[in-house]
C-alpha cells in the first residue's frame, strides 16, 4: 500500500477486515463469476476479451490482463458521486470505503486462485482517487509489472497492491 492507502484504511492502527455491511452484492456476484486459465492469462470466466490476440495493444500479458478485467468499484458500492464542472468527485470516505470493498474481493477472488488447476499467482492492484476506484488483476511474471513498484510515487491516488501467490509458484 502507498502511504495514502495506509492512512485512508488506518492499516496502522484498527485496521478493518471486512467493509461496513460486508462486500457489495454486486461485488460478491462479480466474484462468483470465477476465474479461469484461457492460455497464458487468468482472466474473468466471462470475459469476452480475445485472449488469441493477447497482448494485442498491450505491451505485454500483464497489460491485456489488466485491461480485461479492469473495473470501476463505485458501480457496484453505494457512494456519493458529485458532480463538479462536469466531472465526478468522490469524497475521501468513500474513497476508504471503495478500497476497503476492493480489498475484501481481493481476499475473496484469491481464494478462486487456489481452485485454479495449476494454481496461479495473481496481483490484485485496488485505486481510488478523487474521480473513480479501480479493481484489476493480472497474472504475477518476472519481468512484468502493471504497476510502479514504489507505490508512494502515486501522489495523487491511493493504491493497495494484494499478492496471492499459491505456495511453490514463482
Amino acid at each position: 500500500m502507498n502511504d495514502l492507502a495506509v492512512e485512508a484504511v488506518a492499516v496502522l492502527s484498527a485496521f478493518p477486515i471486512e467493509p461496513p455491511g460486508g462486500l457489495a452484492a454486486g461485488l460478491r456476484e462479480r466474484a462468483a463469476l470465477g476465474i479461469v486459465h484461457r492460455g497464458q492469462v487468468v482472466t474473468w470466466a466471462d470475459s469476452t476479451g480475445d485472449v488469441g490476440n493477447a497482448p494485442s495493444l498491450f505491451p505485454d500479458l500483464t497489460g491485456w490482463e489488466c485491461g480485461d478485467s479492469s473495473f470501476h468499484l463505485e458501480d457496484f458500492v453505494p457512494v456519493e458521486i458529485d458532480i463538479i464542472d462536469g466531472q465526478p468527485s468522490i469524497g475521501e470516505d468513500d474513497q476508504c470505503l471503495l478500497l476497503l470493498h476492493g480489498i475484501a474481493l481481493a481476499r475473496l477472488v484469491g481464494r478462486l486462485v487456489h481452485d485454479l488447476d495449476p494454481p496461479a499467482p495473481v496481483r490484485y492492484i485496488i485505486s481510488a482517487n478523487e474521480t473513480n476506484a479501480t479493481f484489476r488483476f493480472h497474472r504475477i511474471r518476472a519481468g512484468e509489472s502493471w504497476n510502479t513498484p514504489n507505490l508512494d510515487d502515486y501522489r495523487h491516488e491511493k493504491i493497495i497492491v494484494v499478492d496471492i501467490e499459491p505456495r511453490g509458484e514463482l
